[in-house]
């Protein structure tokens, strides 16, 4: 996620009142925060569910529409989002 540079504080703050909201989530198992070291107004989000139905499950809740809503208007770039999986195991 890409942030006007007078709104990174913002976000943080955001995220902040919300993490632990988010990790207690049902199905989620952590949940971080990640900022771009030569950038940082740009961040990532990294975490881990139990199953894709469960990330569906916070993806349609109230928290993150919450979240969210206060979020994106902070942006200065369209966010991507990735669901990844592990090669090596």
């Amino acid at each position: 996620m890409s942030f006007k540079p007078q709104n990174t504080e913002a976000f943080k703050t955001i995220f902040e009142n919300n993490w632990q909201k988010i990790k207690g989530f049902e199905g989620c198992s952590s949940v971080d925060l990640l900022q771009d070291v030569n950038n940082p107004e740009i961040f990532f989000t990294y975490s881990l569910w139990q199953s894709e139905e469960h990330l569906n499950n916070y993806r349609n809740s109230e928290l993150f529409n919450t979240v969210w809503g206060a979020t994106k208007i902070l942006f200065n770039a369209k966010p991507e989002a990735w669901s990844v999986k592990s090669v090596l195991v």
